[in-house]
């Protein structure tokens, strides 16, 4: 069981630990910290934190390498925060098993909030739902019906298990690569376009506003964030 309010902080840089240590304490959060991949793994698996937050420029070994070490075990919630940014970085980290990634300089409150999304996302995959609700719009995972304000969407087979991907997912992001791997199989992660089509259908039919969506939040380059 996951020491629940203890984050790990695994970065090099005493000055981020320190600022993380403030701003966690001050929010509810216990932290413990490494200064390498190495130790970040040991204490990962001693003290078991609820949520880890990980830098990718480690001195001793890739953060995309520790990040595929720990995802060989460890479950809970992993938000990558890097001076990397690139598409590529970005994507690697998202496909590996990250389920956020902030670039540095990073916004405290933006860090704040997407640790609140990841650990909610969690509990409620821990609690096996079966029906997903966000505010109007509700997921049925076992009848595989969707509800807008009580009335019942019409979603082909394909479109409702995207949108349950999406739902089931809730604030994590997932990379086209992904979402085509899942939906349609390994023969279709390049169709991207595929993709925007079908995402173009789903929020015509679950958006108040399709050209200003609430709950399919686009990633640019990256994928698409289900948003609660």
């Amino acid at each position: 069981m996951a020491n629940e309010n203890l984050i790990l902080v695994i970065d090099d840089e005493v000055q981020i630990r320190r600022m993380l240590e403030i701003t966690l304490g001050v929010n509810g959060y216990k932290i413990c910290e490494a200064g390498t991949g190495k130790e970040g793994i040991i204490v990962a698996a001693t003290r078991n934190p609820q949520l880890i937050l990980l830098d990718l420029g480690l001195p001793d070994e890739d953060g995309q390498i520790v990040l595929k070490k720990l995802r060989e075990w460890y479950v809970n919630p992993i938000i990558i925060l890097s001076v990397r940014n690139s598409e590529e970085d970005i994507i690697n980290a998202l496909d590996s098993g990250a389920n956020d990634y902030l670039a540095k300089p990073f916004r405290t409150g933006e860090l704040l909030a997407r640790i609140r999304t990841a650990l909610r996302s969690m509990q409620l995959s821990s609690e096996s739902n079966t029906v997903l609700t966000f505010q109007s719009l509700s997921v049925d995972l076992v009848n595989h019906v969707a509800k807008k304000e009580g009335e019942f969407l019409k979603l082909t087979s394909t479109e409702f298990a995207l949108l349950a991907l999406l739902a089931k997912n809730s604030g994590k992001v997932l990379t086209h690569q992904y979402l085509l791997r899942e939906i349609w199989g390994h023969g279709y992660t390049g169709q991207t376009q595929y993709l925007r089509v079908f995402i173009a259908q789903l929020r015509r039919k679950i958006e108040a506003d399709p050209s200003k969506p609430i709950y399919i939040k686009t990633e640019p380059a990256i994928g698409y964030r289900f948003s609660e």
